[in-house]
């Protein structure tokens, strides 16, 4: 009987061992609610001191996060949900901005709707940071890109700066060339698990 117990005893340590350490090392996917991405665009050129900073919001279409044992994530964005925030413009003004971002002059959403980034390696720069390196999909272009990541209450907060040009897009200009958007975009996320962001409280705006 106590061999018997024994063996019952180790089987449930066993058991205990692997469940916690899959659980661990499993993949959680996005919440797609509470999580949210932030596109910062400025301006450039003579008149530029005259032209908007545009400020783009999206959500994620879906995706998952792995950590903390061989850590990676994978995103997806729906370029179509892209949407302009602009408080300091008229309801006309915005929705043309929006229709010009989504024109073949810029994004062409209808040719290419979809934006997908990949880790390739993900490293523990120290404490709850982590330095994020990738592909990012966008306009029908791969290029790498480097992400810094903090992880906080069951989020994770970053940033990312691209270039337009590097994915075939050309910075729109008005005001006959005076006002040019510049090349480079500075992009903010909060990004919420949907097994832990329930029980997580939105963090700060940063």
């Amino acid at each position: 009987m106590k061999q018997i117990l024994s063996n019952s005893a180790v089987s449930v340590l066993i058991m205990t061992f692997l469940t916690s350490n899959v659980i661990c090392a499993a993949s959680r996917d996005i919440d797609r609610q509470r999580s949210v991405i932030t596109i910062h665009v400025s301006t450039s050129g003579l008149l530029s001191a005259f032209g908007h900073k545009h400020e783009i919001t999206t959500g994620i279409s879906r995706g998952h996060i792995e950590y903390p044992e061989n850590p990676s994530v994978e995103l997806w964005l729906d370029a179509r949900a892209l949407r302009v925030a602009d408080s300091d413009l008229s309801a006309k003004d915005r929705a043309e901005v929006q229709k010009n971002m989504e024109g073949p002059g810029v994004l062409d959403v209808h040719s290419f709707p979809e934006i997908h980034f990949r880790s390739t390696a993900v490293r523990q720069s120290g404490g709850s940071r982590w330095a994020v390196h990738g592909d990012l999909g966008l306009h029908g272009q791969s290029r790498p890109v480097d992400l810094e990541i903090t992880q906080t209450g069951g989020w994770f907060l970053g940033t990312a700066t691209l270039k337009l040009r590097d994915y075939g897009i050309s910075p729109p200009a008005v005001a006959g060339g005076s006002v040019t958007v510049k090349n480079e975009i500075k992009l903010d996320f909060k990004v919420a698990t949907a097994q832990a962001s329930s029980l997580a409280p939105q963090p700060s705006a940063r």
